[in-house]
């Protein structure tokens, strides 16, 4: 009997696929890519309108002929990769790779976003052919990048140190650390003073209150920038008369924020979970994908995880607002369905949003199917999608501006004091959006009572309470807030923000620090190089524009040699330029060489950086790289058994181990019982 062949990408998604396809289908997972670009050269035949050469993964060379010898006996086989550009030409290299193309096998392309039993039969009564523009922007951005990491990553070993390595839109996220962190460097803190007021009504003798100076009234400014102005300002408000100016009472909606995109979720779940943008993107893949539900066996659990809208189908809204009214009060449901047709920047693609494909799945009902990770992120993902469907939040305002008048000199201090209360919680019953270190509309607004107050009614001044204040450098970046500026400049894509930080990490141009970003002095030294010398690479908009260029080829607008010729032809001469005008580039330790006592310089090896004596090959004086951006260490009451030294408390990747305080002249280390992965003593070799 023959049957159609479905190819996807994992087993995971065969598995849930073949239960919803049932008999008649045969499922296999191609493991992910099956073609690329040769590790051992460039792979691209730049004379030949940068014609990529591919070459089948080696690893995948079984996969190929068990599919191969499957479409043999299929009446059709079915390409059911991914719905982005990256599934687009994992199917058409699973063509070329098994050579699908032969015998007249009918091909067919399915997509869908969700993985359930509606969305898999639409996509499969809807076959389409391999979308080549899909695959040109697909191929273009990966002809770029190889152009950029091959003829680069040279340049850098021979003008700074062997094992560096640069990337077209990595280095430009690098840039944007390094840039925050000399802002941070260079900032001079100014002094400035806020004063509040304690005030009570004259006449009633209510409660008291708390007002804050903001200015002077008819909009002026004040600014009171040292100790001096500001006593001058608190012997002016003590003998100035106090009244109500105006009394504002106004009823603020807070609507709830959209169903998740890529970016969101992943800034989200940083916040809140404190995932990574790479954990994050594993655990929706596993999601999407489907895992063992009781009963219902394999299961996609949401929708397709790399996307930059915010639209949900309309059957999704109201099936939200079915639970809705099902599980609050008819007040929570909003009289019309809330619909997100707003894109980010330069969004690439038309899927939905990331939601669960049954709002009728609550998280605590599957719970026990799901790991802790799994569980944490699907619940972000439900409730998020349903809250963006409830009422707004609604919240009563009161803003008093109060008029303080120094008759002397006729000046009148403008005083204010804002106080909010909520009076229905709407979406908020169910989810709250997390934050950065920016404010929202409310902050300034105060939870604390203030009595009923009327215009023109004085009031007495109970005490005034100055306070000193320095400004404050901007923050260094997080996963959360580094993805945002990135969307923000139209750098990058949905695929892409999850590699891009772990590839600056992994190539340790930039380590965390108690979850901030801040580069390495390697990743600044980098930086600078390729700023000076290669302008459109690490440029905000230039790269910005080629993301551009990249969605007009899906669109069918321009073609990939054009949009590649364009950025390769200036990138050839400036490559030109700088290895003929660059000098070497000597990193230098504030240490000395142990033997000679000459300077030490950073070389590296296969074994990694070292210190090496600048007298080489004369001295053979070198030192690891002591590398610690951890918690410190911590005092133990141990001594190291090979030197006699205190041992301290180190936080690795595997947890906490003891570890010699003189490192690295001494290496040993030491587990501790019950803590992360064992360690061995390492003694030093005699």
């Amino acid at each position: 009997m023959t049957v159609k062949l479905v190819i996807v990408e994992s087993p995971a998604k065969a598995r849930t696929l073949g239960k919803i396809l049932g008999k008649g289908y045969v499922i296999r997972a191609s493991m992910g890519h099956v073609r690329d670009l040769p590790s051992d050269r460039l792979g691209i035949s730049i004379d030949n309108d940068f014609e990529p050469e591919y070459k089948n993964i080696s690893e995948r060379k079984s996969v190929l002929k068990e599919i191969r010898e499957l479409a043999n006996s299929a009446s059709s086989v079915y390409l059911a990769t991914d719905p982005d550009r990256e599934g687009e030409a994992i199917s058409w290299h699973l063509i070329k790779a098994a050579n699908l193309q032969k015998d007249n096998i009918p091909l067919r392309r399915v997509t869908f976003h969700e993985i359930t039993q509606e969305a898999v039969e639409e996509a499969f009564k809807n076959p389409r052919p391999i979308d080549m523009k899909m695959v040109d922007a697909q191929q273009a951005r990966r002809i770029l990048d190889r152009l950029v990491g091959y003829k680069l990553s040279p340049l850098l070993w021979k003008k700074v140190l062997k094992g560096l390595s640069a990337g077209r839109v990595q280095s430009v996220a690098v840039r944007l650390i390094v840039d925050r962190e000399k802002e941070i460097l260079k900032f001079i803190p100014n002094e400035y003073w806020t004063i509040e007021a304690e005030l009570v009504q004259r006449i009633k003798k209510g409660v008291n209150f708390r007002a804050s100076l903001v200015g002077l009234a008819g909009n002026g400014k004040l600014d009171i920038p040292d100790t001096d102005h500001c006593e001058s300002v608190i012997l002016n408000l003590r003998q100035s008369e106090y009244s109500v100016k105006s009394v504002q009472k106004k009823e603020v909606a807070r609507q709830s924020a959209p169903p998740f995109i890529t970016s969101t979720m992943q800034q989200e779940a940083w916040r809140k979970l404190h995932y990574t943008a790479k954990k994050t993107m594993v655990i929706a893949q596993q999601l999407y994908e489907g895992l063992p539900i009781g009963e219902e066996g394999d299961t996609g659990l949401i929708t397709y995880m790399r996307t930059d809208s915010t639209h949900m189908a309309a059957s999704a809204v109201e099936e939200m607002r079915s639970y809705i009214a099902a599980n609050f009060s008819k007040q929570h449901l909003p009289a019309a369905p809330r619909f997100f047709t707003k894109k980010v920047k330069m969004a690439q693609e038309a899927h939905e949003a990331i939601r669960p494909t049954r709002a009728h799945r609550e998280p605590a009902a599957i719970k026990k199917f799901l790991n802790k990770d799994q569980f944490q992120l699907y619940e972000l993902i439900w409730k998020r999608a349903v809250a963006s469907q409830m009422s707004a939040a609604l919240f009563d305002t009161l803003t008093v501006d109060i008029e303080a008048e120094y008759a002397k000199n006729k000046t009148i201090y403008l005083l204010r004091t804002k106080a909010s209360s909520l009076r229905f919680p709407g979406f908020m019953a169910l989810y709250t959006e997390g934050r950065d270190e920016e404010k929202d509309e409310f902050d300034d607004f105060k939870s604390a009572a203030i009595p009923q107050l009327k215009e023109g009614e004085p009031l007495n001044l109970i005490d005034l309470f100055p306070e000193q204040f320095f400004t404050q450098p901007p923050p260094r970046y997080t996963e959360a807030t580094l993805i945002k500026a990135l969307e923000q400049k139209g750098i990058g894509r949905p695929s892409t923000y999850a590699p891009i930080i772990s590839t600056i990490l992994d190539r340790e141009y930039v380590y965390k620090d108690g979850g901030k970003l801040r580069p390495e002095e390697i990743g600044i030294i980098v930086n600078d190089l390729l700023v000076s010398n290669f302008p459109n690479i690490i440029d905000f908009n230039f790269t910005a524009r080629m993301e551009t260029d990249l969605d007009e080829i899906a669109k069918g607008t321009m073609d990939r040699q054009s949009v590649i010729k364009s950025f390769y032809t200036p990138f050839e001469t400036d490559l030109a330029r700088a290895q003929e005008k660059l000098q070497k580039v000597v990193i230098k330790s504030e240490e000395k060489c142990p033997e000679c006592g000459k300077e030490m310089v950073l070389k590296s090896s296969r074994f990694g950086k070292f210190w090496a004596c600048s007298d080489y090959p004369n001295c053979m004086g070198k030192k690891n790289v002591a590398v610690n951006h951890g918690p410190a260490p911590e005092p133990s009451d141990e001594k190291c058994p090979n030197c006699g030294e205190a041992m301290v408390i180190r936080t690795g990747r595997y947890g906490k181990f003891l570890a010699c305080s003189k490192y690295p002249e001494c290496k040993t280390t030491k587990k501790i019982f019950g803590q992360g992965k064992t360690y061995h003593a390492r003694k030093k070799k005699a």
